[in-house]
């Protein structure tokens, strides 16, 4: 009896099914796909965002932001200048004019806010509601997954944390409410941070780099076994200072909050000799930036301060996806997970 793709989970799927057929071509397993000339793809659908099920009612300008972001994220990754976007949106006969709009209009402002827009893409009609995307940038030079050495420094680059700030503080009271309204500002409008990716590339800092697109236990784990190597990380993750009140209200520390998804991070391996001017460079262009741990030469181990890192792990087709459980419970996980352990 064949196996079902939740019998392999992504991992397992991407180990016996892909890589045998495409391991040959070029950039496999990275962000984005290379299609030569300097030129890159990446294509990716979007999920019901988080925002929407913390807010529900919200409008659809949240999901057509998200689109546009989730896309130009893998971008980032490949140090790449975004040319376009090409959407897809199949939706019931029902949909109204309105949400349809408001859906577009995320899109564009997204696109807008990254120096790009939508250049062309399908619309279609059916039962159910799906939104994917295909972003198309040029990348001379163009970083991957691919050349960290141990003993390279791990940047994590951008803001992490807000997203789940928001969750796990949205219902309380004692939150102060200039606090309350920046955490749903930075939370409802993420950006991919393309900005910093075409620095890097440009200046030739990076050694290797994948976007946070489903925490940072997956991206870290994503960016060793790409390499060959372990990875050691700080006990805490150095937060923007208004996240310490969220910490002490949600009972979480740094490092719980900092390993999380949808604030559309970027994590880069950079060389000890490049680490000094990678982290100026980026200061200087105002881009958030801390250093999280160190490459190993420890085959795909990861760990925290030593000690096994088992992380708050996200693999889609199994029971670890983020898709599965609801808020409360994944809010717990992390508290469980404070200080990398579990």
């Amino acid at each position: 009896m064949s196996k079902t793709l939740g019998d392999l989970g992504e991992r397992g799927i991407y180990r016996t099914l892909l890589t045998p057929r495409y391991q040959h071509v070029e950039g496999f397993g990275d962000d984005s796909a290379v299609l030569g000339r300097g030129l890159v793809a990446s294509t990716d659908s979007c999920p019901t965002p988080l925002i929407e099920k913390l807010e529900p009612g919200i409008s659809a300008f949240h999901e057509g932001w998200l689109l546009a972001t989730i896309n130009l994220s893998d971008l980032a990754a490949a140090g790449a200048e975004p040319l376009g976007l090409v959407v897809n949106y199949t939706l019931p006969a029902t949909t109204t004019t309105e949400y349809f709009k408001q859906l577009m209009d995320g899109v564009d402002a997204c696109a807008a806010k990254h120096r790009t827009q939508v250049v062309g893409g399908d619309l279609r009609d059916g039962k159910e509601k799906y939104l994917t995307a295909t972003a198309i940038g040029w990348a001379e030079p163009r970083l991957s997954r691919r050349g960290a050495e141990p003993g390279d420094a791990l940047l994590l680059i951008g803001d992490p944390g807000y997203l789940w700030a928001w969750a796990a503080t949205r219902e309380r009271e004692d939150l102060p409410k200039q606090l309350r309204r920046r955490l749903w500002k930075r939370a409802s409008r993420p950006k991919a941070q393309l900005k910093a990716g075409r620095l890097l590339a440009w200046k030739g800092l990076a050694a290797a780099a994948v976007d946070v697109s489903d925490g940072l236990y997956s991206s870290v784990r994503l960016l060793t076994e790409a390499n060959g190597l372990g990875a050691d990380l700080a006990g805490e993750i150095e937060l923007d200072a208004e996240l310490a009140k969220v910490c002490e209200l949600a009972g979480l520390d740094s490092f719980a909050l900092g390993q999380t998804w949808g604030d559309w991070s970027l994590l880069v391996a950079v060389h000890p000799e490049h680490l000094e001017d990678a982290i100026l460079a980026l200061k200087m262009a105002k881009i958030g930036v801390r250093r999280i741990g160190t490459m190993t030469d420890s085959h795909t181990e990861l760990t925290v301060g030593g000690v096994e890192w088992t992380g708050v792990d996200q693999e889609r087709f199994s029971e670890r996806s983020w898709q599965g459980g609801g808020i409360e419970e994944k809010i717990r996980a992390l508290q469980k997970n404070s200080s990398g352990s579990v």
